[in-house]
C-alpha cells in the first residue's frame, strides 16, 4: 500500500529539499525489489542521479530526478 499526500501549491514556487536544506529527498519510497526497479528505470530513460549505494543510515538506495528537478529515493535497510 502507498499513500501520497499532495498540496496544492496556488502558483506559489515549490523549493527542492536540497536547496532549502542542503540535503535530502522530495519523496521516497521503501522497496525490497531496488535493483529490479533501478534497472527498469534505466531501460524507460530516467534520469538516475544516484546509482544503488549504501548509505551511512544503512540503507541501500537508488535516485532518480523527476521532470521538476525533484529527487525521489527508493531503498530499504539491507
Amino acid at each position: 500500500m502507498i499513500h501520497l499526500i499532495l498540496t496544492k501549491s496556488n502558483n506559489q514556487k515549490v523549493s527542492l529539499n536540497r536547496e532549502l536544506y542542503g540535503y535530502g529527498y522530495d519523496g521516497y519510497f521503501i522497496t525490497d525489489n531496488k535493483e529490479k526497479l533501478q534497472e527498469e528505470f534505466r531501460k524507460a530513460g530516467a534520469n538516475i542521479v544516484r546509482e544503488l549505494f549504501n548509505t551511512d543510515y544503512h540503507n541501500k538506495e537508488f535516485v532518480v530526478e523527476d521532470i521538476d528537478g525533484r529527487w525521489i529515493g527508493f531503498g530499504i535497510k539491507d
